[in-house]
């Protein structure tokens, strides 16, 4: 078992932290979750946050020498040049191809390398990759539709703009999250998924996908593919994900309980308080178009100065939608989808400790099967004992109180063997008459009984050596089992600790990315000393656009019933080109 710990494949992490001391409070948070930025990046921090699409690269990332010497393909070969690439899906197209219902595809970009797939095989990439590496956090792709959507309109479900949009960013960091990965990255199914030259179809049927078992419980954690320990792994137990543990481990209990905390706050206030804002900055966007499009017809009606400012008003009410939809946009894009993936993220962590857990309550089912199977051979082996105990003793008894012939000497020399007989065993009697009054079931059980073996010694030895032959298969079960639950523990662990510190960078980026949009917004849009426009005083408008509107209200001549400047009694004060709150002549001051 001790083998194992080298197969660990984050041991040569050296930002990783020990499985012993690691914890969800104790992680550094200032180390890299991901391959190092290219030298632009970290020169130029003040870069705009529309072309930073996630995951996040992180923010205390250093140059790290590429390890790697031997490539399987073009594509490792690329992923693992030192450089910071990243795959594009550039474009999401309508096709019929080797099918009768049009469907999407998402043109893949990776490198020189072009490839179109379409949504289900996103999701089998997906499958796959879970199935070969069980003791790993695969990224989430995007939820699928909902039956809502298709029962009512499934041409327009499939064909929805928003929703491809969305798959199209979702997806695009799906994969750049394994293409970053320091163990998936390797993977060769990955990289001929990236391959447009290769058909997956052919991928899905060839090796390493075709060896997969049906119950990966029944496969090695390190290499479910291998073939030659499937017969030990046949006499593993499959558990149910509920069964307790008799001696569980409390980091992952911990761990547990850290996961089932995170996913409650996302799912709960978190994703529908951001669902909400979502929505009321959707309805202000749409309101400020409505009102955008009055104010400007309402203009065609007027003339003069008049005319001119209340299209003035108009035009910056339409640029206040246009900025409150460019927000709406980017909190979708840099807020509302990553938390979305988060959630999904706490869902693949649970069913990834239920394996562990799986794996655990394996190795005590295991061990206490073993040790049932041994007390019963002992059991075995003392009858066994005791029936050769006896037989000699009846041997003997035979031997002692058999006729001796005539012409044979009492007195018989010890050397010369005497001559025991054995009467054979009684077998049970073919022709034995039914009682009388024998019913169904007896007759039944009288027939079996003539066909079972009734020998208790044949009977005796071959429980012997059934259990012994059990025994040697639970043992090498056993020796598995232990195997698989040291290397799923530690190879877990680290890739928790990975995927904590990939979470704190993303979560930052989040919070920057929700702070600069609103900043940016606020600055397009404020609106101050506007007597008449005070309303959108409070959110503030496009400052350029609403300055043009209000030079253009101040060019509107006085109110009929404005205070002439002789009658103000105020000099310069009381001049003419003093305007007056609107609200005294509607109160008649």
């Amino acid at each position: 078992m001790e083998a194992f710990e080298d197969d660990n494949p984050f041991e040569n992490d050296v930002d990783r932290l020990s499985s012993e001391a690691s914890s969800t409070s104790r992680v550094n948070i200032s180390a890299p979750s991901s391959p190092p930025p290219s030298a632009a990046h970290l020169a130029s921090p003040t870069i705009s946050h529309q072309s930073r699409p996630f995951p996040s690269p992180g923010t205390s990332r250093h140059p790290q020498p590429m390890y790697k010497n031997d490539f399987c393909c073009n594509r490792d070969k690329w992923l693992h040049s030192g450089d910071d690439v990243e795959i594009l899906i550039t474009d999401a197209q309508k096709t019929t191809v080797h099918s009768t219902t049009p469907y999407i595809v998402y043109v893949i970009q990776a490198g020189t390398a072009e490839a179109r797939h379409r949504y289900s095989e996103f999701e089998s990439l997906q499958s796959s990759l879970t199935k070969l590496y069980p003791t790993l956090i695969i990224p989430p792709i995007p939820s699928k539709q909902s039956i809502s959507d298709y029962a009512t309109n499934p041409s327009k479900a499939k064909e929805d703009v928003a929703m491809i949009a969305r798959r199209k960013r979702m997806l695009q960091t799906f994969l750049n999250r394994i293409a970053r990965h320091p163990i998936l990255s390797n993977e060769h199914v990955f990289h001929r998924f990236l391959d447009g030259e290769v058909s997956w179809t052919e991928v899905l049927h060839s090796q390493p996908l075709s060896l997969l078992p049906k119950n990966i419980l029944k496969a090695p954690s390190h290499n479910p593919t291998d073939q030659s320990v499937l017969p030990a792994y046949e006499a593993l137990p499959n558990p149910s994900a509920t069964y307790p543990l008799r001696h569980p481990e409390q980091r992952f209990i911990d761990s547990e309980v850290f996961t089932t905390k995170f996913a409650n706050h996302l799912n709960g206030p978190m994703e529908k308080v951001s669902r909400r804002m979502l929505k009321r900055w959707s309805e202000s966007a749409h309101d400020h178009s409505e009102l955008g499009a009055a104010l400007n017809g309402f203009s065609l009606n007027e003339s003069g100065a008049l005319a001119s400012a209340i299209e003035k008003t108009g035009q910056a009410v339409d640029a206040t939608y246009m900025s409150t939809t460019r927000l709406l946009q980017e909190l979708e894009q840099n807020w509302a989808e990553p938390l979305h993936e988060y959630t999904q993220f706490a869902s693949i962590i649970k069913k990834l400790l239920v394996y562990r857990h799986q794996k655990h309550v394996q190795y005590e089912m295991t061990k206490d099967t073993l040790e049932n199977k041994r007390e019963l051979l002992e059991e075995y082996e003392k009858s066994e004992r005791e029936a050769k105990r006896l037989e000699e003793a009846l041997a003997r008894g035979r031997v002692d109180f058999s006729p001796r012939p005539e012409g044979q000497e009492e007195n018989e020399g010890p050397d010369e063997p005497a001559s025991a007989y054995l009467p054979p065993h009684p077998e049970p009697n073919p022709y034995r008459r039914r009682a009388p009054g024998m019913g169904f079931l007896n007759a039944l059980s009288y027939t079996l009984h003539g066909m079972m073996d009734v020998d208790p010694e044949t009977a005796r030895r071959n429980g012997i050596s059934k259990t012994r032959e059990t025994i040697s298969q639970l043992e090498d079960a056993l020796h598995l089992a232990a195997q698989d639950l040291k290397y799923s523990g530690s190879t877990i662990q680290a890739d928790l600790d990975r995927f904590q510190r990939q979470k704190v960078a993303d979560l930052r980026e989040m919070t920057i990315s929700m702070a600069r949009s609103h900043r940016d917004w606020c600055k397009k849009v404020a609106c101050r000393d506007c007597v008449l426009l005070r309303a959108y005083l409070a959110c503030g408008q496009n400052l350029e656009t609403w300055q043009a509107a209000k030079r253009e209200i101040e060019k509107i001549p006085d109110h009929p019933n404005s205070m002439p400047a002789t009658q103000s009694g105020k000099g310069a004060a009381g001049s003419s080109n003093t305007r007056r709150d609107s609200s005294a002549t509607v109160n008649g001051r």
